[in-house]
């Protein structure tokens, strides 16, 4: 009876496995939540103009916001949340165009268009005042709100380099750029294989199931991805015309090995913010909310702790 007992569970878990990886869609969502509830964040929805911005939120405290780069979205910051959530109310939405908050063909996705929706999101939650930080093209939004909304932000922090910066040396995806790529626009699986070699310098860990949706998400949306990519282009340099307007304590954290914006850029923030807080990390690429969570949220923390003394 024991040995059947046993044949059965290695069986078991023999058809698990299986389906692990021949059906990675049945695990993709328990897997999100599972990690969600580890940071102690939960998912809710609200209306902002013809978007239902779905968004996570967990803790208590002061009101952390935490905003995506272009075709990223909300559970990019779940590891980064979880020595935040005890202290913080940290909350992480889709931007309107990106993940589970949808994007729809009506309706433009510039920078000037994305702050007055963070307003609108805030207002709908009621937040009046909060920490703002950002990756990518999230802190370029995070910038541009605290220079159109000083008085709605109590901080701002770059976790990661800001898309809008014009560096002194040029980075590996200018160089693309200048030959005519499009490297975050994916059409297939190699070509999804060569973006997460450019973003990061030592992949995070990431559950089968989640990145194998995230792929097929990519190659799903590559027509519609080109447009944003093309509109965000002429953008390409807007954040050096305003970053020198942001009056907040601002904390920067840039990749030394960021291989889409290159690190010479934390240099041009060093001469440009009022009161920065700049260090470089180093052997971490894009992304170190994923590719350094625990590392860069305590960082971040010490940041948030010393303006409260």
């Amino acid at each position: 009876m024991k040995r059947l007992a046993l044949a059965l569970s290695a069986l078991l878990l023999l058809l698990l496995a299986l389906a692990y990886y021949s059906l990675p869609a049945l695990f993709k969502q328990p897997l999100l939540d599972l990690n969600r509830a580890l940071s102690g964040l939960s998912e809710d929805t609200v209306a902002v103009g013809p978007h239902t911005v779905h968004y996570l939120a967990g803790g208590g405290g002061e009101p952390v916001v935490l905003l995506h780069g272009i075709f990223a979205e909300k559970d990019h910051w779940v590891d980064f949340a979880r020595p935040l959530t005890g202290r913080y109310r940290v909350i992480a939405p889709d931007l309107p165009g990106f993940g589970e908050s949808g994007r729809l063909p009506d309706q433009t996705y510039d920078y000037a268009t994305q702050t007055e929706r963070l307003k609108t999101w805030l207002d709908a939650l009621g937040l009046k005042r909060v920490h703002l930080a950002g990756n990518s093209m999230g802190g370029t939004i995070a910038a541009l709100f605290a220079v159109r909304y000083p008085e709605r932000v109590a901080s701002v922090a770059l976790i990661g380099a800001p898309h809008g910066i014009k560096t002194p040396q040029p980075s590996v995806m200018d160089a693309w750029i200048a030959e005519g790529k499009t490297p975050l626009v994916v059409h297939d699986a190699a070509q999804f294989e060569q973006m997460m070699s450019l973003l990061f310098t030592q992949r995070p860990f990431l559950p089968y199931p989640i990145l194998q949706a995230t792929q097929a998400e990519a190659v799903r949306n590559a027509p519609s991805n080109a447009r944003l990519w093309s509109a965000q282009l002429k953008d390409r340099y807007l954040l050096d015309a305003h970053i020198g307007q942001v009056q907040q304590p601002t904390l920067v954290l840039w990749g030394a090995d960021d291989r889409l914006f290159d690190a010479s850029g934390a240099e041009v923030l060093r001469s440009r913010l009022k009161n920065p807080h700049i260090q470089l990390l180093p052997g971490v690429g894009h992304l170190p909310m994923m590719e350094a969570p625990q590392a860069t949220a305590q960082q971040y923390a010490r940041f948030l702790g010393d303006l409260g003394r």
